[in-house]
């Protein structure tokens, strides 16, 4: 697991109910549990905790060892700073006990001059894995006075030794790290403690996937996400106008290529429409496309496509051409059906719902959510991509992991919910999401999207409600 995913499982664990108040009571006792069964009780400790939530778990530990040894909180920082309101509560706790001494060290001279030589252990909860660079001051003198000790009073951290994993860095003995080990973890001894997560966040998505997938990076336009289209025939215009009109409210320019005949119907200043000669695509129309694949991040191919036997040909052609990471939904997983091949070697999502699994692989995703996860995780880890089975609840696999869904409701059997799933997808693997990343946020935003437009209008609504809703599910999301 990665430290992107402690982040994820505290918001999904806010949103199973658990609250961040639960999970911040949950570490630091499991810190003071660890140092107690390490090195017992009756002991003089201090605590250094910093402004975060790092330092939030800190007053927890203080508060624990106070009660069988004799311990000293020495806040660094300024204490209008605390910034969490878990942080806070915790601070207004200790503030209010009177057999634990509190000193506030807001200046690295008050630091420099401290003398920590009766302690026996020193307790580091001063910053925590999500600090960029050096530490500054006064932290960095925190960290310069506590390894002045090192050797001689028990050094612990708290889920990381700050400033880690920089050069100046408090030197542990070891450090309380929470419910697993950290991939990014290298040269310091960690003790796992448990906090409290269920193992349901294996596999649930919620609005943590969603948070990180729907970060921006650049400040001028083009830079937050460009995604093409690709959809339309003589017979289908919606489709790919709903996978675009989503994709829209999340990256800074869709493109949409479709037959010049159904793009003759699409009126939407949001959108740059791209016509293309005759009533369906053709091989004759991969070139251009390829050249316009080149000046974007993502393609979506597929919606309303059709199923003409030159229209399967062109889809084949442009994916084995393109380099772009793609989404492949509808029509355009019927054409890739006939010759999986053209998948080998691309970045892709494929979005079947139960009957287009079965084309795909000949197969029924059937049974319980494990039954149909494994199906889904074999078959992805076989074409070397991510499925998103869609479903009452959605399964998303790359291969190796397998992720679940479930926002959405009956409403959403309505034609056209999956094109604006494939448009949000897209959208997210344009802003530059891994495509597990990308499936899995993108089938919690269009549930919840759903389920908003349900809240308001009963579960008898149309796809382009549900499309025009995508801006106030990712204003939930930024919010939660």
């Amino acid at each position: 697991m990665r430290i992107d995913d402690v982040y994820i499982w505290d918001i999904n664990a806010k949103w199973l109910g658990i609250s961040p108040l639960q999970l911040m009571e949950n570490a630091g006792s499991g810190v003071a549990r660890a140092i107690e069964e390490r090195f017992g009780r009756g002991l003089k400790i201090a605590v250094f905790s910093g402004t975060g939530n790092n330092g939030g778990d800190g007053f927890v530990a203080a508060r624990h060892l106070s009660f069988e040894n004799e311990v000293t909180l020495f806040f660094v920082g300024d204490e209008a700073k605390i910034r969490s309101e878990e942080a806070k509560r915790n601070w207004e706790i200790l503030r209010g006990l009177e057999f634990m001494e509190i000193k506030v060290l807001e200046d690295s001279s008050h630091i420099r001059s401290l003398d920590l030589s009766g302690f026996d252990v020193i307790v580091d909860a001063l910053l925590g894995a999500g600090t960029k660079g050096e530490p500054r001051e006064p932290i960095r003198s925190a960290i310069e006075k506590i390894n002045e000790y090192a050797g001689k009073a028990k050094i612990v951290s708290i889920d990381l030794p700050s400033g880690y994993p920089s050069k100046v860095r408090v030197k542990a003995d070891f450090a309380v790290t929470f419910q697993w080990d950290k991939e990014e973890y290298e040269g310091f001894e960690r003790v796992i403690v448990k906090i409290g997560y269920p193992r349901e966040l294996y596999h649930l998505v919620g609005p943590g996937e969603a948070k990180f997938a729907l970060r921006k990076k650049g400040q001028h336009k083009g830079q937050n996400g460009k995604l093409l289209v690709v959809g339309g025939s003589g017979d289908y215009f919606g489709a790919p106008y709903l996978a675009s009109k989503a994709a829209s409210y999340l990256v800074d320019l869709v493109y949409l290529a479709m037959p010049e005949y159904s793009a003759r119907r699409i009126n939407d200043p949001d959108l740059i429409l791209r016509p293309v000669r005759g009533d369906n695509f053709t091989p004759e129309h991969v070139e251009g496309l390829i050249e316009l694949a080149g000046k974007v991040d993502a393609v979506v191919i597929g919606p309303g496509l059709g199923l003409r036997g030159e229209t399967k040909t062109f889809v084949r052609e442009f994916i084995k051409r393109c380099e772009k990471p793609l989404v492949v939904d509808a029509d355009g997983l019927k054409a890739v059906a006939e010759d999986l091949s053209v998948l080998r070697g691309k970045t892709f999502v494929l979005t079947p719902h139960a009957g287009e699994f079965r084309v795909l692989f000949g197969l029924s995703p059937e049974g319980s959510l494990r039954e149909k996860a494994e199906l889904a995780m074999e078959k992805a880890r076989e074409i070397g991509g991510v499925i998103l089975l869609k479903g009452p609840y959605d399964v998303i696999s790359d291969g190796k992991t397998w992720k679940y869904n479930k926002t959405g409701n009956r409403g959403m059997t309505t034609g056209g919910t999956g094109d604006v799933l494939a448009g949000i997808v897209g959208a997210l693997l344009a802003l530059g999401n891994e495509p597990l990343r990308a499936a899995s946020a993108g089938a919690f935003l269009n549930g919840l999207t759903g389920d908003m437009v349900k809240e308001e209008l009963g579960e008898n609504f149309t796809a382009l409600e549900v499309a025009k809703k995508v801006p106030h599910a990712a204003k939930w999301v930024e919010e939660f």
